[in-house]
């Protein structure tokens, strides 16, 4: 993982020398991303920064990179995977250092803009071909490593971060206001609509993914070539179902080897989920010393994260840290203003703020630490959200499901059909009579679906892991993302993919036998959704609330803000949600970041490198989870101490109401609703048992019930704010 930055003439002339300046300032905005070397080259039109973190050759692979004639620049963010592979094609000393990238210089003079066809990695890069006069830009197949860019009629200039353009007077700093408001991963819509990936700010632009892109710097002239398309719809795969579980067993492991190989020490991000798991079973293998970081939050220790983490990391004995989140851990004002600059998107929210902490506490326990494996990406290809889009069903629902979401996106052109839909419980018009009103022809739902997560991980997961780990100076790698793999999950023939995608199945098959069956078979949770994830709603509540609302009034300071944002209305949410946290707080988080971000453009703050990310979290050794479980949940803050002079009531807006002629059955409702069917001992008379003023070790004495029986349930009521301490 490297910083790169730089600008060209594109009207025929050279560089100034005052063009130094430029390059010295956006080296420093993104020093951050290498700190281990830092290079400036001004040539001709042509001016390089490079800041540089070394995985992979630390003492011989500085960069910027120079062909033996001279002629070729190159410099590169990312890996090389099958660098050495790809150099044995070569003569002898073709290739001078031990750094992965040099093998793009020959593949380039040799191949063009062909030269990434057999190149596996994550990579953007940046070639200044001095005979052909051009520039060159290219990004791997799913964008894993950022590059943006900005032009006008006379230069280009471009960098691994959109901040670091800003540094060029010359380059607008305004949110894109409308693509930001309407881009479907801002609103979370249920669509298949197509929607590239945006960045966010007007006239700033991205390569995109799997394309090579030629600037000539006499005229300005573009050409692009994409060397890579998602295969959506490409051949299928052939073979037995085994042998395609087997085909996709042998590449997985290839991927994570070639991600776990590195001069210097790697980590993992370990959840205790299939994905991160399969991934610390075989890189395993392959270090020396793999130390593995798991989130403890209320939400992971609700969802299981936290337990299965350890317990895996343990299995494969591996050390575990448990890095605390405890419900006291809100970020700051200034804390959060300086993650969401560093990850420079709206969606910044929950996830970035955990991954960004745990890059910190895992730099801070292990110095010598660049690079760390992820589990990501995998349940975008391989079935992962299928249960859950399926709502319950199986196979078939999720293909429903997916038919419905394709109509979505089909109806935004001619909305009014939408009625037939929406009025009547069961289609009554063939969803191709909206492709005929279109002049469209109806596409497959599953592979547009695929087309659509591959573009959301270059919209959010790729971009989110880059930023979160660059803050620290690591490399995020991820095994999940090797393209071989993906094409053979999305080749797979579509009467096999409910046998071999729904769930995860071909991961899950893949593995069996290097994990436990707990873990192979365990279901998939969200990160901090599902069961547990008040505390992460109340956390992100209690952020906008402070210091009377600080964040939203910052954010509503530029005038484009004020236009497009209804104070009032998010004043009155920011209210609401801290009185009742719900995941309506991350669309309000993304509407205030996005202020916040126009304000930070207009007035740009310092480098990343001078500024505080506040106090490194701490990690919490767990030696027994079943024996020290009360006093862990203590200490995250997922229950009160359950004294026996607790007081506790119910919330001013839930009733306990009994059903009229059924016996023994009441109802929690909430503000009139009935929410929740209370209908077994203890937990009932307990309920009825509570008025608000007696203490807690009355109530169960008066009551014979121990405080075991009910403790799960008590404690579950005030997590979700159904019951609520008071005063004797």
């Amino acid at each position: 993982m490297c910083g790169l930055a730089g600008l060209a003439r594109i009207d025929g002339s050279d560089l100034r020398p005052d063009a130094d300046g430029l390059l010295s300032r956006m080296a420093d905005i993104i020093s951050h991303r290498g700190p281990d070397d830092r290079e400036l080259l001004r040539k001709g039109p042509v001016g390089l920064a490079f800041t540089r973190l070394s995985l992979v050759g630390p003492d011989d692979g500085a960069q910027p990179l120079v062909s033996a004639d001279g002629d070729l620049v190159l410099i590169a963010n990312g890996e090389v995977y099958n660098h050495q592979e790809l150099a044995s094609a070569f003569p002898a000393g073709t290739v001078r250092t031990s750094s992965d990238c040099e093998v793009l210089l020959p593949l380039y003079r040799k191949h063009g803009a062909d030269f990434l066809d057999t190149v596996r990695g994550m990579f953007a890069v940046v070639i200044y071909d001095r005979r052909a006069n051009q520039l060159v830009f290219a990004r791997d197949r799913f964008g894993v490593k950022p590059l943006y860019y900005h032009r006008n009629a006379e230069r280009i200039v471009f960098g691994s971060e959109i901040k670091a353009l800003f540094s060029d007077g010359a380059t607008p700093r305004r949110v894109d206001w409308k693509a930001a408001l309407t881009h479907p991963m801002m609103t979370a819509a249920p669509h298949l609509r197509e929607a590239e990936p945006v960045t966010w700010f007007e006239d700033i632009h991205l390569v995109p993914a799997g394309t090579v892109v030629r600037i000539d710097l006499a005229d300005g002239a573009t050409t692009q070539h994409r060397y890579w398309n998602f295969p959506a719809e490409g051949p299928e795969a052939s073979g037995t179902d085994e042998e395609i579980v087997e085909r996709y067993g042998e590449l997985f492991a290839q991927s994570v080897a070639e991600c776990a190989t590195a001069d210097t020490e790697i980590g993992l991000f370990l959840s205790g989920g299939i994905d991160s798991a399969s991934v610390a079973a075989l890189a395993a293998r392959h270090t020396d010393s793999l130390h593995t970081f798991t989130v403890l939050s209320g939400a992971t220790y609700r969802n299981g994260d936290a337990e299965n983490g350890a317990f895996v990391a343990d299995f494969l004995g591996l050390p575990n840290h448990q890095v605390l989140f405890d419900a006291d851990r809100v970020p700051g004002i200034e804390e959060w203003k300086r993650l969401l600059w560093l990850s420079e998107t709206p969606e910044c929210g929950p996830e970035q703020f955990y991954k960004h902490e745990l890059h910190r506490y895992a730099k801070a326990a292990r110095p010598e630490l660049r690079g760390m494996l992820l589990g990501a990406a995998s349940d975008e290809f391989n079935g992962g959200y299928s249960p859950d889009l399926a709502g319950g069903g199986d196979w078939r629902d999720f293909e429903a499901h997916l038919r419905g979401m394709s109509r979505r996106g089909a109806l935004l052109d001619v909305p009014a059909l939408g009625a037939w839909w929406e009025q009547i419980p069961h289609p009554v018009l063939r969803d191709d009579a909206v492709h005929h009103h279109l002049g469209t022809t109806a596409k497959d739902p599953y592979a547009q679906y695929l087309l659509r997560e591959w573009r959301k991980i270059q919209q959010y997961n790729c971009w989110h892991e880059d930023r979160t780990a660059a803050g620290s100076g690591v490399e995020a790698r991820v095994p999940f993302l090797d393209h071989r793999l993906v094409e053979l999950c999305a080749s797979v023939p579509a009467d096999r993919r409910g046998r071999l995608l729904w769930d995860k199945r071909i991961l899950r098959a893949a593995v069996t036998g290097l994990l436990p069956q707990r873990i192979v078979e365990r279901e998939k949770v969200p990160f901090f959704y599902g069961p547990g994830d008040v505390h992460t709603f109340r956390t992100f509540s209690r952020m906008l609330a402070q210091d009377g609302g600080a964040l939203l009034e910052e954010a509503l300071s530029t005038d484009e803000a004020r236009r497009h944002l209804d104070a009032d209305g998010l004043r009155t949410m920011v209210a609401h949600l801290s009185d009742a946290p719900s995941i309506d707080v991350q669309l309000v988080l993304r509407l205030v970041n996005l202020g916040l971000l126009a304000r930070m453009a207009e007035d740009m703050p310092p480098p990343l490198v001078t500024t505080s990310a506040g106090p490194v979290p701490q990690s919490l050794t767990v030696s027994d989870w079943d024996a020290e479980r009360v006093g862990v949940e203590e200490r995250i803050g997922v229950a009160p101490s359950l004294a026996p002079g607790l007081v506790v009531g119910l919330a001013p807006e839930v009733l306990l109401l009994s059903a009229p002629g059924e016996d023994g059955i009441w109802f929690l409702a909430v503000n009139g609703t009935l929410e929740y069917v209370v209908d077994e001992e203890p937990w009932l008379s307990f309920l009825r048992a509570v008025d608000g003023r007696r203490p807690l070790g009355e109530i169960l004495t008066d009551c014979g019930i121990e405080l075991g029986a009910v403790r799960d349930d008590l404690v579950g009521a005030m997590e979700h704010g159904l019951l609520r301490e008071s005063a004797a």
